[in-house]
């Protein structure tokens, strides 16, 4: 919706239903807008080929890449079982899985993002001090790079996931690192950043407090490198860095991408920052022939909020607005998802091109957790099942079918490819996911 438009009784629905913290579908490019930060495919090539400069050394850190070569990668998978579950007939495509709720190292997403964020300040301290004179990334492992690297920290403002990526791979290396979290941040993931020697700093209020006050801690320590969620373009280059080996692996699995056969993505949403660079990447690679939906909780819709704000629909919404102007509490068993405010580089990043946002009950994701355990014998957190609901929310809603009518696709859905992007979830303990399945299975009976 742009600024100058007038809302149509759809957006006024739509609007509604989100104050009133019911399942929505908002669909972009209603009118293109440009974004001003012109993000080219050589500066996601250049953060693929960091990924690669550092696979031999990622290898001697971390043992359980050792079959990858290096490489935090995850499967494509096709999950035919949990599309029948979903009730989703063959009609309107083939449902796959990006399975990054298994990606190694950080057992999420985030590994991506925060783990090139610290490889890329890692290499440019180790450029500093000569330690790569002779191109040999291994020398970053001896005892002379992580007396250097020592006299660093780095810190990251977090409600789990991330700060586990950055922690992991800062303390890997050396660095000093400091995770500052919400009160709404998982206990396990606290200590398990702590078994790791990363100090954890905990914060009585929301992700955005806890981003506020590490970046206000990091701004007093010149030796401090503060991984900044809601504006750091090397972590939204690390997690587009995904999109290269996904159009392999869509290729490997004989499956199209073009007019004729469109490619719908649905990604879980926090600040933005994860599937802001996803579908960046994405974009890049198949242009218009991919369809990017983000899912966020009913109760922290903050990209949609962003994407609203200032427009005529809502004008009581200033710029950069937060959940909290809607009403909405940003309560959410999706912990990593629970933002009240976006990222405003993700959000100009993927403005012209976004296909929508949609937002999800949690009584859903379990629902959907518990179906894809049945189903597939996979398991994930509550936060990585968000995207199951954006096939029927695409088919079946007002605003999806609009959608669909005005990108020309009805007539190409049999064609179709919908990849769900499941975000984290592998080192969830075993009692927690326990938990999980009981909730889930309780609401199936219901």
């Amino acid at each position: 919706m742009h600024p100058s438009s007038a809302p149509t009784d759809l957006q006024a629905s739509i609007i509604e239903s989100l104050q009133s913290a019911k399942p929505t579908l908002w669909a972009g490019r209603g009118a293109k807008e440009q974004s001003t930060h012109d993000i080219s495919p050589q500066q996601v090539q250049q953060a693929v080929q960091r990924f690669e400069r550092f696979a031999p050394l990622l290898m001697k850190l971390f043992p359980e890449l050792t079959a990858s070569a290096g490489r935090i990668e995850s499967p494509l998978l096709q999950v035919p079982q949990m599309q029948q579950a979903l009730q989703l007939p063959q009609e309107v495509g083939q449902l796959w899985l990006k399975a990054d709720h298994s990606l190694p190292v950080a057992g999420s997403v985030k590994a991506r993002g925060g783990v090139h964020e610290v490889l890329e300040y890692a290499e440019n301290i180790a450029l500093q001090h000569g330690l790569l004179a002779d191109g040999d990334y291994l020398q970053l492992a001896s005892d002379a790079a992580r007396s250097v690297f020592a006299q660093y920290q780095v810190a990251v403002g977090s409600t789990g996931n991330l700060g586990l990526s950055i922690g992991v791979m800062a303390s890997a290396l050396g660095f000093k690192a400091a995770v500052h979290m919400s009160a709404d941040a998982k206990e396990w993931k606290k200590q398990r950043l702590r078994a790791r020697g990363v100090q954890v700093v905990e914060h009585t209020g929301d992700y955005a407090m806890a981003v506020a006050a590490g970046r206000a801690l990091a701004e007093q320590d010149p030796h401090c490198h503060f991984v900044d969620d809601e504006h750091s373009l090397s972590l939204l280059l690390g997690y587009a860095a995904a999109a290269p080996h996904l159009v392999a692996q869509i290729a490997e699995s004989k499956r199209v991408v073009d007019e004729e056969h469109p490619l719908f993505v649905y990604i879980p949403c926090g600040v933005g920052g994860a599937p802001g660079g996803v579908a960046l990447g994405l974009q890049q690679a198949f242009g218009p022939h991919v369809h990017c939906f983000f899912a966020e909780p009913v109760q922290s819709p903050c990209f949609i909020v962003e994407m609203l704000a200032g427009a005529a629909a809502l004008p009581q919404l200033e710029a950069h607005p937060s959940v909290y102007e809607l009403g909405l509490n940003n309560q959410t068993e999706a912990d990593g998802l629970a933002v009240p405010r976006a990222s405003e580089l993700a959000a100009d990043v993927v403005r012209g091109f976004l296909g929508g946002v949609l937002t999800v009950e949690d009584e859903t994701l379990f629902r959907h957790l518990y179906l894809l355990k049945n189903s597939e014998g996979l398991n994930i957190e509550p936060s990585a099942a968000a995207g199951f609901s954006g096939p029927r929310e695409l088919l079946e809603s007002a605003a999806g079918q609009d959608y669909l009518q005005r990108q020309n696709l009805l007539a190409y859905l049999p064609n179709a490819t919908h990849i769900v992007w499941t975000t984290g979830g592998l080192f969830v303990p075993d009692e927690e996911y326990a938990k999980f399945l009981q909730r889930g299975a309780a609401l199936m009976s219901a």
